[in-house]
Protein backbone atom coordinates (compact mmCIF):
# COMPACT_ATOMS: atom_id res chain seq x y z
CA UNK A 1 0.00 0.00 0.00
CA UNK A 2 1.43 3.67 -1.07
CA UNK A 3 1.33 6.38 2.33
CA UNK A 4 0.48 9.37 1.18
CA UNK A 5 2.67 12.47 2.82
CA UNK A 6 0.68 13.98 5.56
CA UNK A 7 1.18 18.06 5.24
CA UNK A 8 0.21 20.37 8.25
CA UNK A 9 -1.85 23.20 7.94
CA UNK A 10 1.28 25.27 8.41
CA UNK A 11 3.14 23.75 5.97
CA UNK A 12 0.45 24.71 3.36
CA UNK A 13 -0.19 28.07 4.46
CA UNK A 14 3.33 29.07 3.84
CA UNK A 15 3.39 27.40 0.14
CA UNK A 16 0.26 29.15 -0.78
CA UNK A 17 2.33 32.51 0.32
CA UNK A 18 4.91 31.29 -1.94
CA UNK A 19 3.39 31.08 -4.91
CA UNK A 20 1.69 34.46 -4.62
CA UNK A 21 5.02 35.89 -4.41
CA UNK A 22 5.94 34.58 -7.49
CA UNK A 23 7.16 37.36 -10.15
CA UNK A 24 4.49 39.01 -12.15
CA UNK A 25 5.75 36.73 -15.37
CA UNK A 26 2.86 34.29 -14.80
CA UNK A 27 0.53 37.01 -15.50
CA UNK A 28 -0.37 37.98 -19.17
CA UNK A 29 2.21 40.43 -20.80
CA UNK A 30 0.87 43.95 -20.85
CA UNK A 31 -0.49 45.54 -24.41
CA UNK A 32 2.84 47.26 -24.84
CA UNK A 33 4.97 44.85 -24.09
CA UNK A 34 3.33 42.52 -26.60
CA UNK A 35 3.36 45.43 -29.07
CA UNK A 36 7.61 45.68 -28.79
CA UNK A 37 7.75 41.42 -28.77
CA UNK A 38 5.85 42.10 -32.46
CA UNK A 39 8.43 44.56 -33.63
CA UNK A 40 11.28 42.48 -32.14
CA UNK A 41 10.30 39.80 -33.97
CA UNK A 42 8.86 41.72 -37.34
CA UNK A 43 13.28 42.72 -37.49
CA UNK A 44 14.12 39.35 -36.93
CA UNK A 45 12.05 38.30 -40.01
CA UNK A 46 13.03 41.09 -41.77
CA UNK A 47 16.90 40.30 -41.42
CA UNK A 48 16.19 36.42 -42.36
CA UNK A 49 14.22 37.73 -44.89
CA UNK A 50 16.68 39.83 -46.77
CA UNK A 51 20.13 38.01 -46.15
CA UNK A 52 20.21 35.35 -47.87
CA UNK A 53 20.43 37.59 -50.90
CA UNK A 54 23.38 39.22 -49.24
CA UNK A 55 26.89 38.71 -50.57
CA UNK A 56 30.38 39.67 -49.52
CA UNK A 57 32.60 40.67 -52.19
CA UNK A 58 36.52 40.72 -51.98
CA UNK A 59 38.79 42.30 -54.10
CA UNK A 60 42.27 42.93 -54.78
CA UNK A 61 43.21 45.52 -57.58
CA UNK A 62 45.60 45.66 -59.90
CA UNK A 63 49.00 47.16 -59.45
CA UNK A 64 49.05 50.51 -59.99
CA UNK A 65 45.31 51.32 -58.43
CA UNK A 66 45.70 53.97 -56.34
CA UNK A 67 46.40 53.13 -52.22
CA UNK A 68 43.40 54.57 -49.23
CA UNK A 69 45.36 57.25 -47.25
CA UNK A 70 42.95 57.27 -44.08
CA UNK A 71 44.45 60.32 -42.62
CA UNK A 72 43.89 62.79 -45.81
CA UNK A 73 41.40 65.26 -45.92
CA UNK A 74 38.28 64.50 -47.98
CA UNK A 75 35.05 66.55 -49.19
CA UNK A 76 33.40 64.38 -45.97
CA UNK A 77 34.13 63.78 -42.89
CA UNK A 78 35.06 60.63 -43.35
CA UNK A 79 34.73 58.48 -46.51
CA UNK A 80 34.89 54.64 -46.33
CA UNK A 81 38.06 53.29 -47.40
CA UNK A 82 36.85 51.53 -50.66
CA UNK A 83 35.14 54.85 -51.53
CA UNK A 84 37.95 57.16 -50.83
CA UNK A 85 39.86 54.73 -53.44
CA UNK A 86 37.42 55.76 -55.99
CA UNK A 87 38.08 59.36 -56.06
CA UNK A 88 41.72 58.83 -55.05
CA UNK A 89 42.92 57.45 -58.41
CA UNK A 90 41.64 60.80 -59.90
CA UNK A 91 43.85 62.82 -57.70
CA UNK A 92 47.38 61.48 -57.54
CA UNK A 93 49.65 58.70 -58.96
CA UNK A 94 49.07 55.42 -58.95
CA UNK A 95 50.51 53.02 -55.75
CA UNK A 96 52.64 50.11 -56.84
CA UNK A 97 51.36 48.13 -54.31
CA UNK A 98 47.74 45.84 -54.69
CA UNK A 99 45.20 46.90 -52.71
CA UNK A 100 42.91 44.64 -50.86
CA UNK A 101 39.32 45.50 -50.43
CA UNK A 102 36.18 44.10 -49.47
CA UNK A 103 32.73 45.04 -49.42
CA UNK A 104 29.14 44.01 -50.12
CA UNK A 105 26.71 43.23 -52.80
CA UNK A 106 22.52 42.11 -53.32
CA UNK A 107 22.25 39.19 -55.63
CA UNK A 108 19.51 41.08 -58.42
CA UNK A 109 19.31 37.74 -60.84
CA UNK A 110 19.31 33.98 -59.86
CA UNK A 111 21.89 33.06 -62.72
CA UNK A 112 24.72 35.19 -60.98
CA UNK A 113 23.72 38.77 -61.23
CA UNK A 114 25.05 41.02 -58.71
CA UNK A 115 24.62 44.51 -57.90
CA UNK A 116 27.79 46.44 -55.90
CA UNK A 117 29.13 49.73 -55.74
CA UNK A 118 31.98 51.00 -58.42
CA UNK A 119 34.50 51.95 -56.31
CA UNK A 120 34.44 48.01 -54.57
CA UNK A 121 35.64 46.51 -57.91
CA UNK A 122 36.84 49.22 -59.72
CA UNK A 123 40.13 48.25 -60.74
CA UNK A 124 39.80 44.40 -59.90
CA UNK A 125 42.08 42.56 -60.45
CA UNK A 126 40.41 39.57 -59.14
CA UNK A 127 37.12 39.10 -57.27
CA UNK A 128 35.70 37.00 -55.32
CA UNK A 129 32.21 36.44 -53.96
CA UNK A 130 30.87 34.29 -51.10
CA UNK A 131 27.11 33.87 -50.31
CA UNK A 132 25.83 33.29 -47.46
CA UNK A 133 25.22 29.76 -47.93
CA UNK A 134 29.15 29.82 -47.76
CA UNK A 135 29.77 29.47 -51.03
CA UNK A 136 32.40 31.17 -53.17
CA UNK A 137 32.60 32.06 -57.08
CA UNK A 138 35.40 34.17 -58.83
CA UNK A 139 33.09 37.40 -59.98
CA UNK A 140 33.77 39.47 -63.83
CA UNK A 141 32.73 43.31 -64.17
CA UNK A 142 29.57 43.19 -66.46
CA UNK A 143 29.75 46.58 -66.30
CA UNK A 144 30.61 49.83 -64.03
CA UNK A 145 28.74 53.31 -64.53
CA UNK A 146 30.96 56.14 -62.51
CA UNK A 147 28.25 59.28 -62.07
CA UNK A 148 25.46 56.71 -59.97
CA UNK A 149 28.96 54.67 -58.23
CA UNK A 150 27.41 51.47 -59.03
CA UNK A 151 28.09 48.11 -60.86
CA UNK A 152 27.36 44.23 -61.96
CA UNK A 153 29.30 41.87 -61.17
CA UNK A 154 28.36 38.18 -62.60
CA UNK A 155 29.37 34.74 -61.16
CA UNK A 156 28.69 31.32 -62.72
CA UNK A 157 25.58 30.04 -60.28
CA UNK A 158 22.03 29.17 -60.80
CA UNK A 159 18.73 28.85 -58.63
CA UNK A 160 20.47 32.11 -56.45
CA UNK A 161 18.11 33.83 -54.12
CA UNK A 162 17.09 37.15 -55.35
CA UNK A 163 16.29 40.16 -53.69
CA UNK A 164 13.00 41.95 -54.09
CA UNK A 165 13.05 45.35 -55.03
CA UNK A 166 10.61 47.96 -53.35
CA UNK A 167 9.82 51.40 -55.80
CA UNK A 168 11.89 54.10 -53.57
CA UNK A 169 10.08 56.85 -54.98
CA UNK A 170 7.39 55.55 -52.42
CA UNK A 171 9.86 55.46 -49.56
CA UNK A 172 8.71 57.86 -47.21
CA UNK A 173 10.79 59.82 -44.43
CA UNK A 174 10.39 58.22 -41.07
CA UNK A 175 10.16 54.61 -42.61
CA UNK A 176 12.29 51.90 -40.66
CA UNK A 177 15.33 50.64 -42.72
CA UNK A 178 17.74 47.97 -42.18
CA UNK A 179 21.24 48.03 -43.45
CA UNK A 180 23.09 44.85 -44.28
CA UNK A 181 26.77 44.09 -45.09
CA UNK A 182 30.06 43.65 -43.96
CA UNK A 183 31.44 46.08 -41.96
CA UNK A 184 35.28 46.18 -41.02
CA UNK A 185 34.83 42.61 -42.31
CA UNK A 186 32.39 41.47 -40.26
CA UNK A 187 30.34 39.81 -42.23
CA UNK A 188 26.59 40.01 -42.38
CA UNK A 189 26.17 42.76 -39.85
CA UNK A 190 22.16 43.71 -39.62
CA UNK A 191 21.71 47.25 -38.19
CA UNK A 192 18.44 48.99 -38.13
CA UNK A 193 17.33 52.52 -38.47
CA UNK A 194 15.17 54.82 -40.58
CA UNK A 195 15.09 57.07 -43.11
CA UNK A 196 15.72 60.43 -42.08
CA UNK A 197 15.51 62.16 -45.44
CA UNK A 198 15.26 61.76 -48.92
CA UNK A 199 16.76 63.56 -52.07
CA UNK A 200 20.34 64.43 -50.88
CA UNK A 201 22.63 65.79 -52.99
CA UNK A 202 25.70 67.93 -53.56
CA UNK A 203 27.36 65.69 -51.23
CA UNK A 204 30.86 65.42 -52.73
CA UNK A 205 31.79 69.13 -53.67
CA UNK A 206 34.88 69.41 -55.44
CA UNK A 207 35.23 65.88 -57.08
CA UNK A 208 32.20 64.03 -59.40
CA UNK A 209 30.21 65.76 -57.61
CA UNK A 210 28.24 66.95 -59.60
CA UNK A 211 28.55 64.87 -62.59
CA UNK A 212 27.48 61.63 -60.54
CA UNK A 213 23.37 61.45 -59.90
CA UNK A 214 23.08 62.70 -56.74
CA UNK A 215 19.70 61.70 -55.31
CA UNK A 216 21.20 59.94 -52.22
CA UNK A 217 18.67 57.93 -49.26
CA UNK A 218 19.99 59.28 -45.88
CA UNK A 219 19.62 56.90 -43.23
CA UNK A 220 21.08 56.84 -39.88
CA UNK A 221 21.27 53.08 -39.92
CA UNK A 222 25.06 52.44 -39.07
CA UNK A 223 26.99 52.09 -42.21
CA UNK A 224 30.67 51.48 -41.85
CA UNK A 225 33.70 50.69 -44.74
CA UNK A 226 32.40 47.76 -46.23
CA UNK A 227 28.67 47.58 -45.99
CA UNK A 228 29.35 49.29 -49.37
CA UNK A 229 27.46 48.17 -52.32
CA UNK A 230 25.08 45.98 -49.73
CA UNK A 231 21.08 46.44 -49.49
CA UNK A 232 19.20 49.15 -47.27
CA UNK A 233 15.85 47.10 -46.50
CA UNK A 234 12.58 48.35 -45.66
CA UNK A 235 10.23 46.59 -42.98
CA UNK A 236 9.04 44.49 -45.68
CA UNK A 237 12.61 43.11 -46.18
CA UNK A 238 12.60 44.64 -49.91
CA UNK A 239 15.66 46.62 -51.19
CA UNK A 240 15.40 50.39 -51.24
CA UNK A 241 18.60 51.29 -51.69
CA UNK A 242 22.50 50.65 -52.16
CA UNK A 243 24.59 51.78 -49.42
CA UNK A 244 27.23 53.96 -50.80
CA UNK A 245 28.94 56.52 -48.64
CA UNK A 246 29.03 58.00 -45.01
CA UNK A 247 29.93 60.95 -43.16
CA UNK A 248 32.04 60.23 -40.32
CA UNK A 249 32.49 57.35 -38.74
CA UNK A 250 30.18 56.25 -36.17
CA UNK A 251 27.96 59.75 -36.74
CA UNK A 252 24.71 57.93 -37.99
CA UNK A 253 24.64 59.52 -41.29
CA UNK A 254 24.41 56.88 -44.39
CA UNK A 255 23.54 57.21 -47.66
CA UNK A 256 22.19 54.90 -50.36
CA UNK A 257 21.65 54.68 -54.10
CA UNK A 258 17.82 54.59 -54.56
CA UNK A 259 16.06 51.40 -55.52
CA UNK A 260 14.53 52.54 -58.67
CA UNK A 261 17.84 54.19 -59.99
CA UNK A 262 19.86 51.02 -58.96
CA UNK A 263 17.45 49.03 -60.51
CA UNK A 264 17.48 51.12 -63.72
CA UNK A 265 21.39 51.93 -64.22
CA UNK A 266 21.70 47.89 -63.47
CA UNK A 267 19.23 46.46 -66.31
CA UNK A 268 21.15 48.41 -68.48
CA UNK A 269 24.94 46.85 -67.40
CA UNK A 270 23.64 43.37 -67.87
CA UNK A 271 22.35 44.24 -71.16
CA UNK A 272 25.10 46.71 -72.55
CA UNK A 273 27.74 46.61 -70.40
CA UNK A 274 27.10 50.46 -70.06
CA UNK A 275 24.56 52.93 -69.12
CA UNK A 276 24.28 55.66 -71.47
CA UNK A 277 22.58 58.35 -70.17
CA UNK A 278 20.81 61.40 -71.80
CA UNK A 279 21.94 64.82 -71.35
CA UNK A 280 20.27 68.31 -71.67
CA UNK A 281 23.26 70.52 -71.35
CA UNK A 282 21.32 72.98 -68.30
CA UNK A 283 22.08 74.37 -65.53
CA UNK A 284 19.20 74.22 -63.13
CA UNK A 285 17.68 74.50 -59.63
CA UNK A 286 14.36 74.26 -58.43
CA UNK A 287 12.09 77.01 -58.77
CA UNK A 288 11.19 77.56 -54.80
CA UNK A 289 14.39 77.65 -54.13
CA UNK A 290 16.02 80.29 -56.75
CA UNK A 291 16.32 83.81 -55.21
CA UNK A 292 15.40 85.13 -58.81
CA UNK A 293 11.86 83.87 -58.73
CA UNK A 294 10.78 84.28 -55.12
CA UNK A 295 8.58 86.94 -56.25
CA UNK A 296 5.07 85.32 -57.69
CA UNK A 297 4.84 84.02 -61.17
CA UNK A 298 1.66 84.24 -62.44
CA UNK A 299 0.57 80.36 -63.74
CA UNK A 300 3.33 78.98 -62.05
CA UNK A 301 3.52 76.77 -58.68
CA UNK A 302 6.35 74.37 -59.08
CA UNK A 303 9.01 73.65 -61.89
CA UNK A 304 13.18 73.99 -62.21
CA UNK A 305 14.62 77.42 -63.59
CA UNK A 306 16.91 77.27 -66.24
CA UNK A 307 20.15 79.77 -64.77
CA UNK A 308 22.82 78.95 -67.69
CA UNK A 309 22.30 76.83 -71.31
CA UNK A 310 26.12 75.25 -71.67
CA UNK A 311 27.14 75.97 -75.23
CA UNK A 312 26.96 73.69 -77.91
CA UNK A 313 24.75 71.34 -75.26
CA UNK A 314 21.79 70.06 -76.52
CA UNK A 315 19.48 72.57 -75.05
CA UNK A 316 21.59 75.05 -77.13
CA UNK A 317 20.14 74.17 -80.30
CA UNK A 318 16.60 74.33 -79.14
CA UNK A 319 14.13 77.49 -78.49
CA UNK A 320 14.76 77.17 -74.29
CA UNK A 321 16.03 80.30 -73.26
CA UNK A 322 17.76 81.23 -69.78
CA UNK A 323 15.23 81.95 -66.59
CA UNK A 324 12.51 79.26 -68.74
CA UNK A 325 10.67 77.35 -66.00
CA UNK A 326 10.18 73.85 -67.07
CA UNK A 327 7.23 71.85 -65.85
CA UNK A 328 7.06 68.84 -66.78
CA UNK A 329 9.13 66.24 -69.32
CA UNK A 330 6.57 64.38 -71.89
CA UNK A 331 3.51 65.55 -69.61
CA UNK A 332 5.29 64.16 -66.26
CA UNK A 333 5.72 67.31 -63.91
CA UNK A 334 9.20 67.99 -62.44
CA UNK A 335 9.80 70.06 -59.43
CA UNK A 336 13.38 69.31 -58.62
CA UNK A 337 16.83 69.04 -60.46
CA UNK A 338 16.99 66.05 -59.33
CA UNK A 339 13.37 65.22 -60.85
CA UNK A 340 14.53 66.71 -64.06
CA UNK A 341 17.66 64.30 -64.46
CA UNK A 342 15.90 61.33 -63.28
CA UNK A 343 13.35 62.03 -66.24
CA UNK A 344 15.86 63.27 -68.58
CA UNK A 345 18.38 60.38 -67.63
CA UNK A 346 16.60 57.35 -69.18
CA UNK A 347 15.49 59.36 -72.28
CA UNK A 348 16.89 57.84 -75.61
CA UNK A 349 19.71 59.81 -77.27
CA UNK A 350 18.70 61.78 -80.05
CA UNK A 351 14.62 61.21 -79.94
CA UNK A 352 13.04 64.17 -79.28
CA UNK A 353 11.00 64.59 -76.02
CA UNK A 354 8.59 67.80 -75.32
CA UNK A 355 8.67 69.93 -72.19
CA UNK A 356 6.25 72.18 -70.62
CA UNK A 357 8.08 75.29 -70.09
CA UNK A 358 6.58 78.78 -68.42
CA UNK A 359 8.42 82.04 -70.16
CA UNK A 360 7.89 84.98 -67.49
CA UNK A 361 8.58 88.23 -68.48
CA UNK A 362 9.60 91.38 -65.97
CA UNK A 363 6.34 91.71 -64.64
CA UNK A 364 5.95 87.80 -63.66
CA UNK A 365 3.44 87.12 -66.67
CA UNK A 366 4.15 85.31 -69.31
CA UNK A 367 3.11 82.32 -71.23
CA UNK A 368 3.16 78.35 -71.27
CA UNK A 369 5.10 76.52 -74.20
CA UNK A 370 5.58 73.26 -75.38
CA UNK A 371 9.36 73.18 -76.66
CA UNK A 372 11.05 69.80 -78.25
CA UNK A 373 14.83 68.96 -77.21
CA UNK A 374 16.78 65.81 -78.64
CA UNK A 375 18.57 65.00 -75.61
CA UNK A 376 22.58 63.93 -76.33
CA UNK A 377 24.74 61.11 -74.83
CA UNK A 378 26.43 62.11 -71.74
CA UNK A 379 29.83 61.35 -72.58
CA UNK A 380 32.33 60.87 -68.91
CA UNK A 381 35.29 62.83 -69.44
CA UNK A 382 38.83 62.08 -69.80
CA UNK A 383 40.50 61.56 -66.49
CA UNK A 384 43.99 61.97 -67.46
CA UNK A 385 45.96 63.57 -64.64
CA UNK A 386 48.83 66.11 -65.07
CA UNK A 387 50.37 66.27 -61.53
CA UNK A 388 53.07 69.35 -60.85
CA UNK A 389 56.57 68.28 -60.68
CA UNK A 390 59.39 70.47 -59.89
CA UNK A 391 62.70 71.03 -58.09
CA UNK A 392 62.66 73.16 -55.58
CA UNK A 393 65.52 75.89 -55.92
CA UNK A 394 67.09 78.03 -53.17
CA UNK A 395 64.87 80.67 -53.87
CA UNK A 396 61.39 79.14 -53.99
CA UNK A 397 60.11 75.41 -52.54
CA UNK A 398 57.04 74.97 -55.29
CA UNK A 399 56.83 71.79 -54.19
CA UNK A 400 55.34 72.95 -51.07
CA UNK A 401 52.13 74.69 -52.43
CA UNK A 402 50.37 71.05 -52.75
CA UNK A 403 48.56 71.25 -55.59
CA UNK A 404 47.92 69.17 -57.96
CA UNK A 405 46.09 70.22 -61.22
CA UNK A 406 44.39 69.24 -64.81
CA UNK A 407 43.85 70.99 -67.78
CA UNK A 408 40.24 72.65 -67.71
CA UNK A 409 37.97 71.98 -70.59
CA UNK A 410 34.69 73.26 -71.25
CA UNK A 411 33.12 69.41 -70.38
CA UNK A 412 34.96 69.74 -66.89
CA UNK A 413 34.27 73.23 -66.09
CA UNK A 414 30.99 72.01 -66.66
CA UNK A 415 30.41 69.12 -64.31
CA UNK A 416 31.85 71.25 -61.63
CA UNK A 417 29.29 73.93 -62.10
CA UNK A 418 32.14 76.47 -62.99
CA UNK A 419 31.17 79.74 -64.50
CA UNK A 420 34.47 79.68 -66.37
CA UNK A 421 36.45 77.55 -69.06
CA UNK A 422 39.63 79.12 -68.27
CA UNK A 423 41.91 78.33 -66.04
CA UNK A 424 43.42 75.04 -64.60
CA UNK A 425 41.61 72.43 -62.56
CA UNK A 426 42.39 71.57 -59.10
CA UNK A 427 42.51 67.80 -58.65
CA UNK A 428 43.94 67.19 -55.38
CA UNK A 429 45.13 69.16 -52.52
CA UNK A 430 47.64 67.47 -50.05
CA UNK A 431 46.89 68.21 -46.41
CA UNK A 432 49.11 70.46 -44.22
CA UNK A 433 50.40 72.71 -47.65
CA UNK A 434 49.80 76.47 -48.03
CA UNK A 435 47.19 75.41 -50.08
CA UNK A 436 44.59 73.29 -47.71
CA UNK A 437 45.15 75.84 -45.11
CA UNK A 438 43.58 78.24 -47.23
CA UNK A 439 40.64 75.70 -48.28
CA UNK A 440 41.85 75.66 -51.80
CA UNK A 441 39.38 71.89 -52.99
CA UNK A 442 39.70 69.75 -55.41
CA UNK A 443 37.09 71.33 -58.14
CA UNK A 444 38.24 74.44 -57.48
CA UNK A 445 39.39 76.64 -60.75
CA UNK A 446 42.63 78.68 -60.66
CA UNK A 447 42.26 81.61 -63.27
CA UNK A 448 45.06 83.77 -62.02
CA UNK A 449 48.64 83.57 -60.23
CA UNK A 450 50.19 86.92 -59.35
CA UNK A 451 47.98 88.84 -61.62
CA UNK A 452 49.05 86.59 -64.52
CA UNK A 453 46.48 84.52 -65.71
CA UNK A 454 46.94 81.26 -66.55
CA UNK A 455 44.77 78.62 -68.81
CA UNK A 456 46.87 75.34 -68.71
CA UNK A 457 49.50 73.78 -67.04
CA UNK A 458 52.29 74.85 -68.86
CA UNK A 459 50.82 78.72 -67.77
CA UNK A 460 50.42 77.90 -64.35
CA UNK A 461 54.07 76.92 -64.29
CA UNK A 462 55.72 80.14 -65.85
CA UNK A 463 53.30 81.86 -63.80
CA UNK A 464 55.38 80.32 -60.80
CA UNK A 465 58.73 80.79 -61.91
CA UNK A 466 58.81 83.82 -60.12
CA UNK A 467 56.94 83.04 -57.61
CA UNK A 468 57.94 83.68 -53.75
CA UNK A 469 56.12 81.27 -50.95
CA UNK A 470 57.61 83.20 -48.65
CA UNK A 471 56.50 86.13 -49.68
CA UNK A 472 53.24 84.74 -50.66
CA UNK A 473 51.63 83.79 -54.19
CA UNK A 474 47.96 85.12 -54.81
CA UNK A 475 46.09 83.01 -56.98
CA UNK A 476 42.46 83.64 -58.07
CA UNK A 477 40.09 81.02 -57.48
CA UNK A 478 36.52 80.25 -58.88
CA UNK A 479 34.79 77.74 -57.19
CA UNK A 480 31.18 77.16 -58.74
CA UNK A 481 29.89 80.73 -59.13
CA UNK A 482 31.99 82.08 -56.52
CA UNK A 483 35.27 83.67 -57.32
CA UNK A 484 38.20 84.46 -54.47
CA UNK A 485 41.20 85.73 -53.69
CA UNK A 486 43.96 83.32 -51.54
CA UNK A 487 47.74 84.07 -51.04
CA UNK A 488 49.52 80.79 -50.32
CA UNK A 489 52.78 81.32 -47.50
CA UNK A 490 54.77 78.64 -46.70
CA UNK A 491 54.14 79.87 -42.56
CA UNK A 492 50.20 79.58 -43.82
CA UNK A 493 49.56 83.07 -42.62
Amino acid sequence: MIKRPIFSPLLLAAAGLALAALPASTKEPSANLQLARQLNAAFIEVAEKATPSVVVISVIQKPGASSMDEDHESPLDAVPPDLWRYFRKRLEEPSPEKVRGEGSGVIIRDDGYILTNGHVVDQAESIRVRLNDGRTFDGKVRGIDPQSDLAVVKIEAAGLPVATFADSTKTRVGEFAIAIGAPFSLDYTVTFGHVSAKGRSNLIQGYAGRAMDQDFIQTDALINPGNSGGPLVNIEGEVIGINTMIRGLHSGIGFAVPSTLAKEVADKLIADGKFTRAWLGLEIRAFRDNSESRAPIKGVEDGVVIERIFPGGPAAKSDLDRSDIITAVDGKSVSTAQELRAEIRGKKVGQPIVLDVFRPDQKGNGKPLKIKVSPAEWVQPATTIARIKRTPSPETDLAGLGLSIHVLTSDLARQFGAETAEGVLVIGVEKGTPAARKGIKPGDIITAVDKQSVASPKQFHDALKNANLKKGIAVNLVSGSTSRLEVLKETGE
